[in-house]
């Protein structure tokens, strides 16, 4: 019998595990978004008599069988912590499927997509999830490592936008920026040190497909991915501080950037 080299193993142990993988969401409104999702899977629900009056509906939508729990000692395997509002559900994660897909948009004006180079703070990917579903990005794309996963967190901060707004995370994010160059797009990188700002750089291509890029605060983009862009930018301040946190940022690019 011929015996697999150790990549070949590595990588069928890598699908399995991620086969096996689940999540567990938590709160009211990250629940109901979830058990009203047709495209979740959706393993274990564990509520309070309380919260299962508030999610009566969606329940019944997805046809799910509620674990009753205690609120004082809620079943749920979750941080005790976490402010769940009695409810949690044990999930797989969302499968978007290929960035190529996903980044031809809707067809209602140029796309636009957010690159997140190693951003790895659930509430910060959550809020962005959030800002780019209000100014309809495409897609929100981060790293396969070293970037935030699906957690209870970062659907809590997203506040349903998980369920709804693509989040992809791909292995090498400079191929990644490569695929959407060679599909059209513009990629513009933020940089507090740029010279050119977002809006003189946006203006003379708000008709084509662009991505913003953003760093992980503190270290920012790094030297790869800066090099990948067709430009460095940033957005301008008016005083001394010129600092934004990444989903603020994000927040305030996608704006920006509206077709």
């Amino acid at each position: 019998m011929v015996k697999k080299p150790k990549w070949v193993v590595a990588k069928e142990q890598s699908k399995k595990a991620a086969a096996a993988e689940t999540v567990w969401l938590f709160g009211l409104h990250a629940v109901r978004d979830a058990l009203v999702n047709p495209n979740r899977e959706r393993l274990r629900l564990v509520v309070t008599r309380n919260a299962m009056d508030k999610l009566a509906d969606a329940i019944e939508v997805a046809g799910i069988e509620p674990e009753m729990s205690d609120p004082r000692k809620f079943a749920a395997p979750i941080d005790p912590q976490s402010v769940h509002q009695g409810a949690a559900l044990e999930v797989k994660p969302l499968n978007w499927g290929r960035l190529e897909d996903v980044a031809l948009g809707q067809g209602e004006g140029p796309p636009r997509v957010v690159l997140l180079d190693r951003v790895t703070d659930p509430h910060n990917v959550g809020a962005i999830l959030r800002s780019a579903e209000v100014f309809g990005a495409s897609a929100v794309v981060g790293t396969l490592h070293h970037s935030a996963p699906e957690t209870g967190a970062l659907a809590k901060t997203a506040s349903g936008a998980l369920e709804r707004q693509p989040y992809l995370r791909e292995r090498n994010l400079a191929d990644a920026m490569e695929r959407l160059r060679s599909m059209g797009y513009m990629i513009f990188g933020l940089d507090g040190e740029a010279d050119q700002t977002l809006d003189d750089a946006i203006g003379p291509v708000r008709d084509r497909p662009i991505a913003l890029v953003l760093g992980a605060e503190g270290p920012g983009l790094r030297p790869k991915t800066k090099d990948t862009c067709d430009a460095l930018v940033k957005i301008p301040f008016a005083r001394a501080f010129g600092s934004l946190n990444v989903s603020n940022a994000a927040a305030v690019a996608l704006y920006a950037a509206r077709a």
